[in-house]
């Protein structure tokens, strides 16, 4: 199967590893969260591996966001530790465009990094840039559409069936709401996130149709990835909702999720926030976790390793894969115990998806 201008070197800020690099320092961050993922830089900059050397470009909020780019890191230290790797790391900056991101991947491919990866659909365009001009190394894109902008050999976007995982945690919220009011709050209004909206509603609507929907974007512009970076706004957000009467609230926002595990925290026992990409729970101050419902999965991590390994194969990978149900490749966390008593009505539809009975919309 096929995987299916001038510049300012501050912009361009590149951070060696190549090893795992846990640390047992999970103080609590100003805005409530807990760091469980401190610096490797030490451990890495001394990893000498003989395997492929991957250069990896971040999205908004960066490592450190327990959410998108964490699950991204993930991966990489599976290669680090199984595919004997090493890494390099590339923050994104706010307000940048594709020219600014072409240059962070281009810096990459010229350090001679095999494969580079960038995390998140923004880096489509400059990845499809960047590939025709470096055919001899591979690329990948995280819920990219660069196979759209110009199809290539050396460049594979690996993709996930949010819309599949976000209904069973509709399905969860629906089962577990005392208000039969429920809440979901995105990053952007793209066809991505948007994505994330309709398989949640469908869970929801499956589950208890009576049910009440509260939806908000973060902002209006889909271009505007700062959204994604925000916890005050999606704080805020979810106050709303919770006045409103909601009762559980599913963020597909990135970093700016934090500000929904403060809010529930805040409005108190019987508000349940719902993770997404990696299990929030795991991530979460001792405060919050007592009221994260459950996370939505995306494995980007087996994504990543997957790519990585096959291209150590001579797959020579391109094209388009996407992750779904059927290959576990999303589906929902169970830490904290809180929805162990539903985790049959889950998987039931989870195998109904499978089989096909059940057909998740991608769109609202």
């Amino acid at each position: 199967m096929k995987f299916g201008v001038s510049i300012a070197a501050a912009s361009l800020v590149l951070t060696a590893c190549g090893g795992s690099g846990s640390s047992d320092d999970n103080d609590n961050a100003a805005d409530g969260s807990t760091d469980n993922t401190s610096s490797a830089e030490d451990i890495c900059a001394s990893a000498d591996g003989d395997g492929p050397k991957i250069g990896v470009a971040y999205d908004v909020g960066g490592r450190g966001d327990q959410s998108f780019n964490d699950s991204a890191y993930a991966g990489v230290v599976r290669a680090v530790e199984e595919l004997d790797a090493t890494c390099q790391e590339a923050e994104a900056g706010a307000n940048e465009d594709d020219v600014v991101r072409a240059e962070r991947l281009r810096t990459l491919a010229e350090a001679g990094f095999n494969p580079v990866i960038g995390v998140g659909f923004l880096y489509s365009p400059a990845a499809a840039e960047v590939a025709a001009e470096f055919p001899d190394t591979e690329f990948a894109v995280i819920d990219g559409y660069s196979e759209f902008v110009a199809p290539a050999d050396n460049l594979v976007d690996l993709t996930f069936a949010a819309n599949e995982g976000s209904f069973l945690v509709g399905v969860a919220a629906a089962l577990k709401s005392e208000s039969d009011t429920i809440g979901f709050i995105g990053g952007t209004p793209g066809d991505l996130i948007k994505e994330f909206e309709a398989g949640f509603v469908a869970g929801v609507k499956a589950a208890k149709p009576e049910a009440e929907l509260l939806v908000q974007y973060l902002t209006q512009d889909p271009d505007d990835s700062d959204a994604f970076e925000d916890p005050p706004g999606a704080r805020t957000a979810a106050e709303g909702m919770i006045d409103r009467g909601a009762d559980v609230i599913y963020h597909a926002a990135g970093k700016s999720g934090l500000g929904l595990f403060q809010a529930v925290v805040e409005a108190g026992e019987g508000v349940w926030a719902i993770g997404v990409d990696s299990d929030q729970y795991l991530t979460a101050s001792a405060d919050q976790q007592p009221q994260i419902l459950t996370s939505m999965l995306k494995r980007i991590d087996t994504a990543i390793y997957d790519f990585t390994a096959a291209m150590m194969e001579g797959e020579e990978p391109s094209g388009g894969r996407k992750y779904d149900l059927s290959d576990e490749g999303v589906g929902y966390s169970t830490s904290g115990g809180f929805i162990d008593d539903i985790t049959g009505e889950l998987d039931d539809y989870a195998q109904q998806i499978i089989d096909g009975e059940i057909e998740v919309p991608t769109a609202p």
